[in-house]
Order: structure tokens, then sequence, then C-alpha cells
């Protein structure tokens, strides 16, 4: 890869990194106080990735200056803390939380000096500047390896978050990983090949974060706030029911509206006919044969209507208008969106969207 496509690459990413950072807190779909930090260590890391950039490709006192401020001290704080408000975690109301930013401002207290008495290019400014770059990539490989131990150990999020976090966590990891090799190459080869991996690690950081981490969590946390509110409220009257011809339904089909209506075992998406058999005491080709007997459909399609009427009263009432079309057809049981989109259409003749629409108009 040349040096003209990679340079294409990191101004790429660091306006992707702007703009992210940019619509998270103006965005009202996006916007929230662990959102808020997200923001703010995007904006940090495309910075980063810039000053970067500067220093192997430009000779400025400027980014040299910046370069010292070591925002990658206050990047790791920032991240820390938005995993910390993700989780919920006791910490935040701590006093000694406080604490993980002091490295930064010590950072920029121990430049002050530096700048006053103009010892750039000089082996004080060099000494400071190995001293904080060492005690950073330590302070933020600690940070992040903690934050990944309490996500693990959180109770108080769903599975789905937990494993979004877990992944950025990763990612971050990887990045940090790669800023060592960096540093290693820099000081004991005085080369600088692997930092362009490292820019096209970041870069792939924050484009995966755009298009598939920030959208996917925020779903997440709308189907859980749906959820939570529906549990709450204890709004029976937007579960779906069906009437039940009792002198012609055998005893396992009757257990099994029971089992829909009562427990809401189609909100579960990984229900297979194996649960469903297991819970009623039968066979899997005994309640297949049943269904499609009594019912005259498969277990599949049996389960999926229960996932359509509840999708459709959600869709219809509009205390859930705030809320997107995905986070709808999730908190009904479907496993994706494309999976709630055809099997919606399919039924109904038309998508959950124009659906919703036409609920507005009526």
């Amino acid at each position: 890869m040349n040096q003209t496509a990679l340079d294409i690459i990191m101004i790429t990413s660091v306006i992707i990194g702007c703009f992210l950072s940019i619509s998270l807190v103006t965005s009202s779909f996006y916007k929230s106080r662990a959102n808020n930090y997200l923001s703010l260590s995007l904006f940090l890391l495309a910075t980063l990735t810039l000053l970067e950039w500067g220093d192997v490709n430009m000779t400025s006192l400027s980014i040299q200056i910046l370069g010292n401020f070591r925002l990658d001290l206050l990047f790791a704080a920032t991240l820390f803390t938005y995993f910390l408000v993700q989780i919920n975690h006791g910490l935040l109301k701590e006093s000694r939380y406080i604490w993980i930013y002091f490295p930064f401002i010590a950072s920029l207290i121990l430049e002050i000096p530096i700048y006053a008495f103009n010892l750039y290019n000089s082996i004080l400014e060099f000494l400071a500047f190995l001293i904080r770059d060492f005690f950073s990539i330590g302070f933020n490989l600690y940070l992040i390896l903690k934050s990944r131990k309490l996500i693990q150990n959180s109770t108080t999020i769903s599975d789905d978050k937990k494993h979004w976090l877990l992944r950025l966590n990763l990612f971050i990891i990887y990045l940090i990983i790669i800023w060592i090799l960096t540093r290693v190459e820099a000081y004991v080869f005085q080369s600088f090949h692997i930092i362009y991996v490292q820019w096209i690690l970041m870069s792939l950081c924050l484009w995966w974060v755009l298009y598939h981490g920030i959208f996917r969590l925020q779903v997440i946390e709308q189907k859980e706030e749906i959820h939570n509110y529906l549990v709450s409220k204890k709004t029976n009257n937007l579960h779906p029911k069906k009437k039940i011809k009792t002198d012609t339904t055998s005893k396992i089909i009757s257990q099994l509206y029971k089992l829909m209506e009562d427990h809401e075992l189609y909100k579960n998406p990984f229900l297979s006919r194996l649960d469903l058999a297991t819970k009623l005491g039968t066979s899997e080709g005994y309640l297949s044969q049943i269904i499609n007997q009594e019912i005259n459909k498969s277990v599949i399609q049996f389960v999926n209507e229960y996932r359509i009427e509840a999708a459709k009263n959600l869709l219809h009432n509009p205390i859930f208008n705030k809320y997107s079309v995905e986070a709808i057809g999730l908190e009904s049981g479907f496993k994706s969106k494309s999976a709630f989109y055809n099997v919606f259409k399919n039924n109904i003749g038309m998508s959950p969207g124009a659906y919703r629409k036409l609920q507005k108009t009526s």
C-alpha cells in the first residue's frame, strides 16, 4: 500500500471520528450520558491518529507540543468512564474515581516548564517524553484490562450489550498492542513501519463503531427500555392472546398456548422446536405433527404469529413511537432486523415501517 493511500485512509478516519463525535452529542437518537464519554473518546482517538500522522510526516513544533499533552492519558480515562456508565458500576459514585484523570492533568503540568523555558528537542524534554510515553502505555493497558474484567463480571446489563462492549474493548486492546509494537520498533530499530498498521487498525475501529457498533448498541438499549416498560406497567393488553376452542384442542396444544401467552416464550429469538417439545414433555416430531394437524401450521409459523402480533401492538401504540422499528422487532422475539422485516411483510403485506405510518394516519 503506497503512502498516498495510507494518507487518504488516515484523513478519512479523522473525519469519521469527528463526525461520530458530533453525532453522538447532537442526535436525539444517540444522546445519552454514556455516549457523551464515547464521543469524547472517539474525538481523542481521531486526534491522536492525526498527531501520529503529523509526527511522522511533518516537522512542526505545534504538533510536538500537542503530542506532549498526552491526550492518550485522557482517552484512557474517558473510555474507562464510558464502560463504567454502560454497566452502571458503583465506582462512579466513589471519590477515588476522579483520580483516573490525574495522570493527564499531571502531564499538562509537566509540560508547563518545558514550554516556559523552551526546552523542546533537549535531553530533558526527551526524558520527560519517554517517562510519559511508557507510563501512558501502562496506564491505558491497565484501564482497558480493568474495564474488561468489570464488563465480564457485570450482572446489570444484557448479554447483547455485554457482547458489544467486550468487542469494543478487544478492539482497543489490539490498538494498544500495536501501539506497544510501534514504540519497540521506534526505540530499538529506529524505523516506523508498524505505525502504518496502527493507522489502519484505528481506521477500522472507527468504521466499525460507525457502521455497526453505535447503532447496534442503541437498538439494544431501546429494546431493553421497551421490555422494562412493559414489565413495569404489566401491560397485559399488549400481549397477543388467541381464542382457544377447548372442545377440539388437545392437551398439548392448550399447554402450548399457555406457554406462549403466560410465559411469552416467543420472545426468545433462539427458541427451537426442541425447547418447546422439552417444556411440553413430548418429542419434536409429535409436536410438529399435532401443531400441523390442529392448527395447520408449522412450529415456526405458529411462533412467528405471536411475534408479529406483539410487534403490531407495539407499532400501533404511540408510547413506543420514539423507538426504532428494529428495537421493536427484537423485543417481539425476532433474531435480526432482516428476519423481522421478511416475516412481517410476508404475513401483513407491508413493512413494519409502513404499518407504523399507516397506524399513525388512521
